[in-house]
């Protein structure tokens, strides 16, 4: 049986080029048709084949992916109510921030049917004997619980380790020897992209951070890591930086012999979200969640629409894990696996950011690693830069939000509809280092409109 297309004449790279030029009628191909990123790749109007090269493949899983609910714990009994009334609604994974060690990991999963309901849990605190009681509560009922333990992560969020640095990998060291966890460790990439990181400072990032974990620990890390990563609104790039990340993952885990898959949990950034013209942040989120299925993330927990400057409530939750729904019952996001391999554009992307952040990682890693220069400033420093270079687009109208720097609502009112302060920052006094915090790029502008209600 012959094949369609061998009726067709192959096209070449320079065919197609000569034609758009012809089509242009004397424009320049460069100025008027490539398009320059932050990431230092650009945007050709074309990939071919020829120009195309040999990639390796990345096998990137979209049909397990679960809807998860991220629920912040300061009440037990409250926590565990919400979690049946989640678990009745549509999600199908949950994600637990607990605040502090008083509360009971028992009362909080009473009577929760853990069948094919995998526990992420996180603490804003660092306590083995804690762990401990999550490791035998797990065992006890059967449990698929991961646990978010990121020493680094919070020495860099907050300018200070939980206690120092030696009680905190002596306490970290004790967790990684639990065996009833799929994984107890965690890279917080979301940290850096909040505050304004390049997609390839991220991906860099991400791996000199877990490398300090592997200098340290070595063999001790047995299961499987676990990455937090938040998506942005540059839709198939983003879908690129998902793949370059489990690339390089199993390119580092190889050389230390650990497990070479590791779990994505994602959810939308911050950065781009605004206060005025909220709905569009629905919008926003959805393509975002979109790039995260497709990006191949194990778990996607959405931010609902009024995340600024709502306390968090009901419907601000059921819309956002809606939209999840949505993604996977009707417009069956979970049954094709890998539905971007072979897509030229997303896989030259995808390649050019693996490259530019393995370069990047590397030279971190010649210059003393991550921690060193986390703690001279370096890291700070970077994003710092990287992102006054994308609000310098924003604040030109180069880069842009819908109903914020371009077709806003001037007749939009907010200042009475504040229950949380969209600008507030944690002050810290004393800290080990300049802590890496969120930069949202509305900030100012929204600061000018409020001031003038």
């Amino acid at each position: 049986m012959s094949n369609l297309f061998d009726e067709f004449d192959s096209i070449s790279a320079a065919q197609w080029k000569q034609k758009i030029q012809v089509d242009l009628k004397g424009a320049d191909y460069n100025q008027t048709l490539i398009t320059a990123t932050q990431e230092g790749i650009d945007i050709t109007p074309f990939y071919h084949r020829e120009t195309y090269g040999n990639t390796t493949p990345i096998a990137t899983k979209t049909t397990n992916w679960k809807v998860s609910q991220r629920i912040v714990v300061t009440n037990a009994d409250e926590a565990n109510t919400n979690i049946k009334d989640v678990l009745k609604r549509g999600a199908e994974s949950i994600i637990l921030v607990i605040s502090n060690e008083e509360i009971s990991i028992e009362t909080i999963l009473k009577d929760i049917d853990f069948q094919d309901v995998p526990i992420h849990i996180e603490m804003e605190f660092l306590t083995a004997n804690y762990v401990k009681n999550i490791s035998a509560f797990a065992k006890a009922h059967s449990a698929t619980i991961t646990i978010g333990v990121d020493i680094i992560g919070n020495l860099a969020s907050t300018g200070n380790w939980f206690e120092n640095l030696a009680k905190d990998h002596e306490e970290l060291e004790q967790i990684l020897t639990q065996n009833a966890f799929e994984s107890s460790l965690t890279i917080h990439i979301d940290t850096y992209q909040n505050a304004g990181a390049t997609m390839v400072q991220q991906l860099a990032y991400a791996l000199s951070h877990a490398n300090e974990y592997l200098n340290h620990f070595g063999s001790k890390i047995t299961n499987k890591i676990t990455f937090n990563v938040t998506v942005g609104g540059h839709y198939f790039f983003e879908i690129a930086k998902l793949r370059a990340l489990r690339h390089l993952w199993s390119i580092l885990a190889k050389e230390y012999g650990v497990q070479e898959d590791c779990i994505i949990i994602a959810s939308p950034s911050k950065r781009n979200k605004t206060l005025y013209d909220y709905n569009v942040n629905m919008l926003r989120t959805t393509t975002e969640c979109m790039s995260a299925v497709l990006g191949g993330a194990d778990f996607v927990y959405n931010l609902p629409y009024d995340a600024l400057y709502h306390k968090e409530n009901e419907f601000g939750d059921r819309i956002a894990r809606n939209q999840l729904r949505i993604l996977k019952d009707e417009s069956y996001f979970d049954k094709t696996n890998n539905p971007t391999e072979g897509a030229y554009y997303i896989e030259n992307i995808t390649n050019q950011l693996a490259e530019k952040a393995l370069t990047l990682f590397k030279d971190i890693e010649a210059n003393g690693g991550f921690l060193k220069q986390l703690k001279e400033g370096t890291i700070f420093r970077k994003i710092k830069e990287s992102a006054a270079k994308e609000q310098a687009l924003f604040d030109e109208g180069k880069e842009i939000l819908l109903g914020t720097n371009k077709y806003p609502n001037l007749e939009d009112r907010m200042k009475h509809d504040l229950e949380l302060d969209p600008f507030a920052t944690t002050e810290v006094k004393k800290v080990l280092v300049i802590p890496i915090k969120l930069r949202r790029l509305a900030t100012k502008l929204e600061k000018e409109r409020l001031k003038k209600e």
